[in-house]
């Protein structure tokens, strides 16, 4: 299964590729809070997770008040490998047909709600078009990431070739569930100094695998600290919506946390590991001892040189607190932007609508060169610059200058002086490892953490993962890399719950990140470090383009904007272990078929 947790498969593309004159993503929020629990329910004679409130299939004859039962279609209006959004009055679900049998499940992806029909079939699952998250279809379960939770299934039968599908009406309006979760049977006082899982960091990678370790029945203590007052949220959020709350932003609810006995200590900072003792200490004095550790640190910003550091109004964006205050701080003000990083162009077009001038200031020519490439980084400058951003490339900062300890003027290398109210620092970023450097834990020579493919530290019973660690990945030979995306963290996360309790699991997935600006989305797929070419289909000028990037022969990675699903498309090629040979790009470009991959099924992949 391309990029899912199970042993890959081949994969199965549809040939055409519908391509979107204008995306349609809203940009809501992360869901929150808790789903209701769902029992089995039998699929068209196949069991599988249904949506049912109780523990047993209800009959079919008499309906009851939570249920709704809808004729949906022909029984010959699907081919195998269709999807159809259907409507059954107070809900809508996705009909997959494949080996001649029907399935049903939520149509709405959990993480962003994306529409599930538009994304890609392939095998027994289907793949998000926007973020890359897949769910099987028979048991509506999260086997990919980004987020938390899986799609409810319901119950489809046919009678006189009409295709019937029953489904519980609360399930129909939530298009979602959490996957059930074991309680802690352990007597603990909550101030006791001992946890049999201790995790350091509340993003993904601490909660999925906090989360994981409760699905697959882990039943002793699990304490999550975090150095942020708030619950997990969606931080990729905060440089998008500048002015959405925690609460708003949140991935899972106190309470959630509670009912299923994961115990959370915010504003914890840890400052010193003890491994021999397997204890940590906190800054406030606390000592904890643990069994398993599961460092997710994340990282912090990277230091810089330059003067006046003590001027206030200067934020690196870490927090929904940094956020509401650049957006207020920047109405109808001076916005100076330090670093052309996604956080930093992110922000910078986020404030656009709201300040009067907004300056971004880099060390390279070309906004997101490294990642993206020259040609796509034209364009996307080009974009800022039609939103009345001003640029201020191959410089640095070399002094901030105040009045009465207020930012007033940030002065250049070359020179230049630009006025300014408020500055977001988006430099870059470095792993929040400092804290480790004493502790036997084995650090590279910029501070990351190594661990092995399960995700496990040189000490036993510690391990990591998210933006702090280098681990071997499969898609380039095994060779350590880091991958500081939201969607690995996730991945992260599962497999290192998995390894503490033994049941080794490996990363298959395909690297999946996105970048939003001016209502308009870059998707990428796959590790492109190191590429040497791209290969550019469709219109630059126009924002609706195809990059594919090489290494040598082959295809590495892909980005799009304007052309769902096809990152996916390539992100389940990618996964099924199957190549993509720069040539059969090439040809495809000669001929101007455009987003159109089918040639992978029988030539192009091997």
């Amino acid at each position: 299964m391309g990029g899912c947790f199970s042993k890959p498969k081949p994969v199965e593309v549809k040939v055409e590729l519908s391509l979107l004159d204008k995306e349609k993503e809203v940009d809501g929020l992360s869901p929150n809070g808790k789903a209701s629990p769902f029992a089995d329910c039998r699929l068209n004679g196949a069991l599988a997770h249904g949506s049912d409130d109780d523990s047993t299939l209800l009959p079919l004859g008499p309906k009851s008040r939570d249920y709704v039962e809808a004729s949906v279609c022909h029984v010959k209006d699907l081919e195998n490998g269709q999807m159809r959004e259907v409507d059954l009055g107070c809900g809508r679900a996705l009909l997959v047909k494949e080996h001649g049998e029907f399935s049903a499940m939520g149509h709405k992806c959990p993480h962003y709600g994306a529409p599930l029909v538009k994304g890609v079939l392939s095998k027994g699952h289907v793949r998000c078009p926007w973020h890359g998250a897949c769910f099987n279809i028979s048991t509506g379960d999260i086997e990919d990431f980004p987020g938390l939770d899986s799609l409810p299934t319901f119950q489809v039968r046919v009678e006189k070739d009409k295709v019937i599908i029953r489904a519980n009406k609360q399930a129909l309006q939530s298009q979602k569930r959490s996957k059930p979760m074991a309680r802690c049977s352990a007597v603990i006082n909550s101030s006791s100094g001992f946890s049999h899982v201790l995790i350091i960091g509340s993003g993904p990678a601490g909660l999925v695998c906090a989360e994981t370790l409760r699905q697959e029945g882990f039943t002793d203590r699990i304490v999550m600290c975090t150095m942020d007052r708030h619950p997990p949220y969606d931080r990729p959020k905060l440089s998008k919506s500048l002015e959405s709350t925690a609460e708003q932003l949140r991935l899972r609810s106190l309470d959630f946390l509670q009912d299923h006995d994961i115990e959370l200590f915010t504003e914890k900072e840890v400052v010193a590991l003890d491994v021999k003792g397997r204890a940590v200490t906190f800054e406030d004095g606390l000592r904890m001892e643990y069994r398993k550790l599961f460092i997710a640190t994340g990282s912090k910003p990277k230091p810089m040189n330059y003067k006046g550091k003590d001027v206030r109004n200067v934020f690196h964006l870490q927090t929904p607190e940094d956020a509401n205050s650049i957006a207020k701080l920047a109405n109808n003000k001076n916005a100076v932007i330090v670093g052309t990083s996604y956080v930093g162009m992110e922000v910078a077009a986020a404030l656009t609508d709201k300040a009067h001038s907004v300056s971004v200031i880099g060390v390279e020519s070309l906004p997101f060169k490294t990642t993206l490439g020259e040609k796509v980084g034209k364009v996307i400058m080009k974009l800022f610059e039609t939103n009345r951003v001003k640029f201020y490339m191959l410089n640095e900062v070399s002094e901030m200058i105040g009045h009465h300890g207020q930012l007033k003027e940030v002065v250049l290398k070359s020179g230049k002086v630009l006025r300014a109210d408020v500055c977001v620092i988006g430099a870059g970023s470095v792993p929040a490892t400092g804290f480790l450097k004493q502790s036997g834990i084995h650090l590279d020579s910029k501070g990351f953490i190594t661990v092995n493919k399960m995700m496990q530290t040189n000490i036993d019973g510690v391990f990591a993962g998210g933006d702090v660690v280098m681990f071997p990945f499969p898609q380039r030979n095994n060779k350590k890399v880091n991958i500081p995306h939201w969607q690995m963290a996730h991945v992260h996360g599962r497999v290192a719950a998995l390894s503490m309790m033994d049941r080794t699991t490996e990363i298959k997935t395909v690297p999946y990140f996105w970048s939003a600006m001016f209502g308009k989305t870059i998707r990428y797929a796959g590790y492109g470090d190191g590429f040497d070419d791209v290969i550019i289909q469709g219109d630059l000028d126009e924002l609706r383009f195809v990059a594919f990037y090489t290494r040598s022969e082959e295809v590495v990675a892909v980005a799009s904007m304007n052309y769902d699903p096809i990152v996916s498309r390539v992100a389940e090629v990618l996964g099924s272990g199957k190549t993509i040979k720069k040539r059969d790009v090439e040809m495809l470009a000669r001929f101007g078929k455009t987003g159109d991959i089918s040639w992978l099924i029988d030539k192009g992949a091997h």
